[in-house]
């Protein structure tokens, strides 16, 4: 999911890795100084429009390098969350780093997401939402108010994550995309038409801002773009 959160965090934000409060973090996951800049996919490309595959082996190198490559991708869009279909791999994982509406900010990654059901009764938030996958524009689109996904962390440790408000939203994003869903299926066909009209204007201005900040962020973590 692409970064569209107008509140400014607090000089000291309350962080949480993996649901749980810690208490210090880096500016950027540690994963990602062990990753490398991935092709993002765009609409269109099949990977994005299936259901993915479940992990069926955990605590591996393959899977552990396809999380430092998410985490460095989604830092190198600016994105608070990124999905392995996202860098063409037909796997239900993602990883975040997004913050609450309340300026903590919440880092993590899940294998096998699956997202409860919305309680009877449950409100809905109605906010943008954008995605590194439909590169520039950002759309209205109602998501339920809280959520809570269950999987497995990469070692296949059960997580569950919780949010409210844009958090909420963010869970949701990333677990819609591991079922073969974008934020724009989720809209009406005008405003999907529009959506995808604003992506071929923006898209290359998009791409070059990538390229500026893959370089920039290899300084950062002294790693390779």
């Amino acid at each position: 999911m692409s970064e569209q959160h107008a509140s400014e965090p607090p000089a000291e934000p309350r962080v949480f890795v993996q649901g749980r409060e810690v208490d210090s973090y880096p500016r950027y996951a540690p994963e990602a100084a062990r990753g490398r800049y991935l092709r993002v996919t765009e609409v269109g490309e099949e990977v994005l429009h299936r259901r993915n595959a479940d992990v069926a082996a955990f605590g591996t190198p393959e899977l552990a390098r396809l999380v430092d490559d998410l985490f460095h991708t989604m830092y190198v869009c600016e994105g608070v969350g990124l999905a392995a279909n996202q860098v063409g791999v037909d796997a239900r994982v993602f990883v975040f780093d997004c913050p609450d509406d309340d300026g903590g900010r919440h880092v993590g990654h899940v294998c096998n997401p699956v997202l409860d059901e919305r309680p009877a009764g449950g409100g809905l938030d109605l906010d943008e939402e954008g995605c590194l996958s439909v590169p520039g524009p950002h759309a209205e689109l109602p998501r339920a108010e809280t959520a809570t996904v269950r999987g497995f962390d990469r070692d296949g440790a059960p997580v569950v994550l919780e949010g409210a408000g844009y958090l909420a939203r963010c869970l949701q994003h990333e677990t819609d995309h591991t079922y073969g869903r974008l934020y724009i299926d989720r809209l009406g066909k005008r405003e999907r038409k529009k959506a995808l009209k604003q992506m071929s204007e923006m898209r290359n201005d998009v791409f070059a801002r990538r390229e500026e900040t893959a370089a920039k962020l290899a300084g950062d973590l002294g790693s390779p773009p």
